[in-house]
């Protein structure tokens, strides 16, 4: 079952959509509830929700804000947005910062809610599906070059800010020519595939991982490593992807 968060600073308006979701004609929902600004992002920040119901008032702050540093902060969770004005400059406002439906509590009921669920987790998935495409190598799954230079400079400034030691590693697989030119580029396909899938386990989350496409050369950025860590961190990528378990690895003396 999946689980979905709201964050409402009225605890009755969470017993409503509790109650609202046992009306529910197709997909049940498990519901998490949440009162305050703070908690309510560190919430969205961990992850593990299908999709966010965020009110617009929260005590002296609001939803919009908490919607931005939520997206600032790498927040990819759909965001339904909740309000008891119907004013289109907030329709707007929350659309443009990130939500992607818009609910008015007046004109709510279990019925709209299911509707607006289930359009909301689709076109989440969607455009999760959309990002990997733009964001990501379709053969290796890494990061694209393009994207690993969009989080490298943000990891590089990120670095200089709090005094941090950040790591670039560039690599080359020896003899990768040998391969394509011995086996076919199917069987070179399949060695930077493992290779990929081996330098990838095992990596903490906040290690990126890039390669360009159909290419031997990949990098890695690593933040936070203690300066005498380094080469020993460096040296067991360079020997995570050796041996190579295929017919291509004939052509490795």
């Amino acid at each position: 079952m999946r689980r979905i968060l709201l964050i409402d600073d009225d605890r009755l308006q969470g017993r409503l959509v509790e109650a609202w979701f046992g009306k529910f004609q197709g997909e049940r929902f498990a519901l998490d509830y949440v009162a305050t600004y703070e908690e309510g992002l560190a919430r969205l920040l961990a992850g593990g929700h299908a999709a966010c119901l965020l009110d617009y008032q929260l005590g002296e702050r609001d939803g919009l804000a908490l919607i931005r540093e939520a997206v600032a902060a790498g927040c990819r969770t759909p965001i339904i947005f909740l309000t008891a004005e119907t004013s289109d400059s907030v329709d707007t406002a929350a659309m443009n910062a990130g939500a992607l439906d818009y609910l008015v509590k007046g004109e709510l009921n279990p019925r709209a809610l299911e509707r607006s669920l289930r359009y909301t987790l689709k076109l989440g998935d969607t455009l999760e599906q959309l990002n990997r495409l733009a964001t990501h190598d379709g053969l290796t799954g890494l990061l694209n070059r393009r994207e690993f230079d969009r989080q490298l400079a943000d990891e590089t400034e990120r670095a200089k800010r709090f005094a941090r030691p950040l790591s670039l590693v560039l690599f080359d697989l020896d003899h990768f020519k040998n391969v394509n030119d011995t086996h076919g580029h199917p069987a070179g396909d399949a060695v930077l595939r493992e290779a990929a899938a081996r330098l990838t386990a095992g990596q903490r989350t906040v290690d990126r991982r890039a390669s360009a496409a159909r290419s031997s050369r990949c990098c890695s950025s690593r933040p936070a490593r203690p300066p005498r860590s380094r080469p020993r961190n460096a040296s067991s990528l360079r020997c995570a992807p050796h041996p190579l378990p295929c017919p291509a690895a004939q052509c490795y003396p």
